[in-house]
């Protein structure tokens, strides 16, 4: 659908700069956009490309300076323009197939009103599924799983016995919920399995990447706070507990028995080893090897992992260790110039006094 941007401006609470009655119906990003479209700029340093832009209008952040392009300025152009696709894609109607004939699921299931299972879906005895859930294609759920209201299990999707998902979670295509965890004892020249009989709890609103693993607990529940999002291929293991709004991106690893707190980030890569304390709101770098406790609130980067301002002062020190030792081969130049060294096979010589007490201690 078609809006102006004076009818966008207002839709996303946005003051509008240049023609307000410009028509657009569509929204894309910077390099993308067109005649007929709407794009967004989230800071000056690409207010040039911006005035480049054959775009029909842009949503701004206050620093993008007017450049005769109609713009709509707000303090966060990223949700704004998420908002303003809101208002110009129709919105794609629910498919309503209910359960599938070519799906199997448990007359011991409990299925709540609106569901969808697809083909070749499968649902064990005693799960429960809440109302309006998304059961897509090859997924599986195993016995006594619980899923709350508006859940989405993407293809191929695996759910352990005993899982239990939080109303509105996605997962996404290939993440495995619940699987046992890595525990072994060594035992007679051997490794013997340590049985994995806990659970997993995911909480509302999470979002899991795709081929996401996630361990059940040895003994215990392995926890999933309310917010938190997942990215592709992240590893969480089984005793974790992560706290609530977190962001563990790809290739994240966290071993056995982990917390994290609150509005904590891991970046790509990010390796934390087992029984490790995050405090809320921490902020771990790319590729960090986490192997102690972080306070609340710092960022650390490196391996081992290291405060931020730490990081960069070794990172700046290794840069200047070649200059540093030519430095010490001229400093060794000039010492030798200064005190020659004795030739080989001459010995150095020694104060007479000191020769003498040598004689004394020696009993000569």
């Amino acid at each position: 659908m078609s809006k102006t941007v004076a009818e966008l401006a207002q839709l996303v609470g946005g003051r509008v700069v240049g023609d307000a009655s410009v028509t657009v119906h569509a929204a894309k990003p910077l390099e993308e956009a067109g005649p007929g479209e709407i794009t967004f700029v989230e800071n000056a340093k690409w207010a040039g490309r911006l005035a480049q832009s054959k775009a029909a209008a842009a949503i701004v952040d206050p620093s993008i300076p007017p450049n005769g392009m109609p713009l709509i300025v707000v303090d966060d152009p990223l949700c704004a323009f998420v908002a303003a696709i809101g208002h110009l894609v129709d919105a794609e109607p629910r498919r309503t197939i209910g359960v599938h004939p070519h799906a199997w699921v448990s007359p011991k299931a409990r299925i709540g009103r609106d569901v969808n299972v697809f083909p070749g879906a499968f649902v064990d005895d005693d799960v429960q599924i809440g109302d309006r859930c998304e059961i897509h294609s090859g997924a599986c759920v195993g016995r006594h799983c619980r899923l709350g209201d508006d859940v989405v299990l993407h293809p191929n999707v695996v759910l352990y016995p005993r899982t239990e998902v939080g109303n509105r979670t996605i997962i996404h295509a290939g993440a495995v919920i619940g699987a046992d965890g890595f525990g072994y004892r060594h035992r007679g020249g051997r490794h013997v399995k340590v049985p994995q009989l806990g659970a997993v709890k995911i909480g509302d609103d999470v979002e899991i990447g795709a081929n996401t693993t996630i361990d059940r607990g040895t003994f215990g529940t392995t926890v999933i706070g309310d917010g938190t999002k997942i990215d592709n291929l992240v590893q969480v293991a089984h005793n974790c507990r992560i706290g609530r709004h977190n962001l563990l991106v790809a290739q994240t690893g966290i071993a056995g028995s982990c917390t994290t707190g609150d509005y904590v980030v891991t970046a790509g890569q990010a390796g934390i080893r087992d029984h490790v304390n995050i405090g809320s709101g921490a902020r771990i770098g790319a590729k960090a090897g986490v192997i102690g406790d972080v306070p609340a609130g710092t960022q650390v980067i490196g391996s081992p992992a290291t405060p931020e301002w730490e990081h960069k002062r070794l990172v700046m020190t290794l840069a200047r260790l070649p200059e540093m030792r030519r430095q010490l081969r001229e400093m060794q130049k000039q010492l030798d110039r200064l005190c020659p060294r004795p030739a080989a096979g001459e010995s150095a010589s020694r104060p007479v006094g000191e020769s003498a007490i040598s004689s004394q201690e020696r009993g000569e």
